[in-house]
């Protein structure tokens, strides 16, 4: 484990693989931390410099006082990459965090490589469904919303036959702090990034679960067609965290994305 304080926070992050490969930055959905990743980083370690983090409000990382803007969680990403003396990076984003990567390629795209946007859109949700979320976190924590949550991430199938690691994970989500789940649902309720989507110049893939009920394919492929040259697949039986569901399947498409993109 390491932290760092970046931007007035304290972030909780850990760097793996080659000291002078290239950069590849997993962000984290809303409510997990760097662990969703376990399974997926596996397989750049070898040839990579990879660096998971926790976002601030989640994980091992500070939060504090909301709500959050997805420019501050931006901010945050980016100063943690000044911290690890990181110039250039390629970045993998999850629900929210698909929207810090597309935000970053905007702001800063003189630091992005390319793009894997995985189960997220330009804009996701409404705000009176933000709205609701929000109250309903503030008024009784996150345990209550739990199990509801966990079926939009994973599938019915994985609910089923993977009972115990279904358990796990659904402790890692209500231990999240609770403000800080509820400040970056503010975060994703205000941020509409489909203005500026047609600026990103970076090689995209765009990657849905066929039954992620956060995020439907059909709202990641309006993200692609949104970005110039953006390519979208499907993975097949995942719901909307397939790095913990299909993280094989996963794994190889970003592979498969990075080599065109001349980055392995």
């Amino acid at each position: 484990m390491a932290f760092a304080r970046v931007s007035g926070i304290v972030l909780h992050y850990q760097v793996l693989g080659l000291s002078d490969g290239p950069a590849l930055v997993f962000i984290n959905s809303l409510g997990s931390d760097l662990r969703i990743w376990q399974d997926v980083v596996s397989s750049f370690s070898d040839r990579y410099r990879v660096v998971l983090y926790d976002k601030r409000g989640h994980g091992l990382s500070d939060a504090p006082p909301a709500p959050y803007t997805i420019d501050g969680h931006t901010d945050d990403l980016l100063a943690l990459l000044d911290h690890l003396q990181i110039g250039k990076t390629s970045l993998i984003g999850l629900s929210v965090g698909g929207m810090i990567a597309q935000r970053m390629a905007v702001r800063a795209p003189d630091r992005v490589q390319s793009l894997t946007l995985c189960c997220t859109a330009a804009k996701i949700g409404t705000p009176e469904l933000w709205a609701e979320r929000i109250g309903a976190v503030e008024t009784g924590g996150i345990e209550p919303l739990a199990d509801n949550v966990l079926q939009r991430w994973v599938t019915p199938l994985f609910r089923e036959t993977r009972a115990d690691e279904l358990a796990g994970w659904r402790n890692m989500l209500v231990r999240q702090p609770a403000h800080g789940y509820a400040g970056t649902c503010a975060a994703i309720r205000d941020a509409d990034l489909r203005p500026d989507a047609g600026r990103i110049a970076v090689p995209t893939l765009c990657v849905a679960g066929d039954q992620d009920g956060s995020t439907p394919a059909d709202v990641v492929k309006g993200t692609a067609d949104l970005i110039p040259g953006a390519r979208f697949e499907l993975i097949e039986g995942a719901g909307h965290i397939p790095c913990v569901e299909k993280p094989a399947e996963l794994s190889g498409l970003i592979k498969r994305h990075l080599k065109e993109a001349g980055l392995v």
